[in-house]
């Protein structure tokens, strides 16, 4: 598998909605987003409400406390990563992470991970494995001005919620859709009805925001499990790699930002990179001013020991139920956007 150089190198109605700001258009420090499916952030305890027996120390993948603490040190290593890279050169001021059991952990893997002061929103979703979404902030740079979880409809399984918050940044509203959508176990077209269910859901949200302000700056991101061309993203969700289309259609289309992107992708499956995790802004951010979706905007972020010895996969907590103690099985997402008066 080739390792691509610049890879390695490298909300709803109730949201409340600040005024512009009415200062000179002078820049300020990009406002740095992350989303990461971690892959497996559980504690140690058997919660009775969800099915997470084998994440304990008599489970059967023999979860203990040492292996919990070795996951926090991987994932603290990836933040200082970012801060130690001079595209970025500091901790995401927005952090999502994907795959956690609870907010005790996730607020546990955070105090180890970025400096204290950042503030937790966190969500219980109805998943049977008990896996949410944790989203995090760093006040000196944004305000939050509210979050909700959306549920996704489905007749055999549920799924994890959608969730969107509003952020203010110098002034400038934005909004956050999170996602993580049903998996494509077992067989991609039995599984696919849950992702376009979620994806309904996602574009429901989109659709309220954008009732409320046309020129909402909207950022959708997740582990879509689900590639850019699938019916789930393109024609449900309304994703587009064509900026022009986008800036042109106006609500109705959101831009994806693997567009900017060459090679690669932010998980291997058999060998080759998928891009099931993305990033889809809509139109406001490409029009140049306020937040904008600058060149360059967009990355996955890698080093190279988030690989395993071969070069040829990512370095994952587990594969085929055997621990291996790696990082993840995703790679994380950057997204950069400038910030002017």
């Amino acid at each position: 598998m080739h390792i691509p150089r610049a890879l390695v190198l490298a909300t709803a109605l109730a949201l409340a909605i600040p005024t512009k700001s009415s200062a000179g258009r002078e820049p300020r420090e990009p406002l740095l987003l992350m989303w990461w499916n971690v892959e497996n952030l559980f504690d140690t305890r058997d919660d009775p409400h969800t099915a997470d027996d084998e994440f304990t120390p008599q489970g059967k993948l023999r979860w203990t406390e040492k292996k919990l603490l070795l996951k926090r040190i991987r994932i603290s290593t990836v933040l200082k990563a970012i801060v130690a890279n001079p595209e970025y050169g500091k901790h995401p001021d927005i952090i999502a992470l994907a795959e956690s059991e609870n907010r005790l952990v996730f607020t546990g893997t955070l105090s180890s991970a970025v400096p204290g002061g950042y503030r937790v929103a966190y969500h219980e979703s109805p998943d049977p494995r008990g896996i949410d979404i944790g989203l995090a902030w760093n006040p000196t740079s944004v305000s939050f001005t509210g979050s909700r979880a959306y549920r996704v409809p489905l007749e055999e399984r549920s799924t994890r919620d959608i969730v969107a918050a509003g952020f203010s940044v110098s002034g400038r509203p934005i909004q956050v859709v999170l996602n993580h959508w049903p998996s494509r176990s077992f067989d991609v077209a039995w599984s696919e009805p849950g992702r376009i269910a979620a994806a309904r859901v996602a574009r429901h949200i989109v659709d309220s925001l954008r009732a409320r302000n046309p020129k909402a700056a909207i950022v959708v991101m997740g582990d879509f499990n689900d590639p850019p061309e699938s019916r789930s993203v393109r024609e449900v969700l309304g994703a587009s790699f064509d900026r022009q289309a986008v800036r042109k259609a106006g609500f109705r289309l959101l831009y994806n930002c693997w567009n900017d992107v060459q090679e690669g992708g932010s998980y291997v499956y058999r060998g080759k990179w998928e891009r099931i995790d993305q990033i889809l802004v809509s139109s406001a951010l490409l029009d140049g001013r306020g937040l904008r979706l600058g060149k360059r905007a967009f990355a996955p972020f890698l080093f190279s020991h988030m690989l395993d010895r071969s070069g040829e996969k990512l370095y994952s907590t587990y594969e085929k139920g055997r621990y291996r103690g790696g990082y993840s099985d995703h790679l994380p997402l950057l997204l950069n956007l400038g910030v002017t008066d």
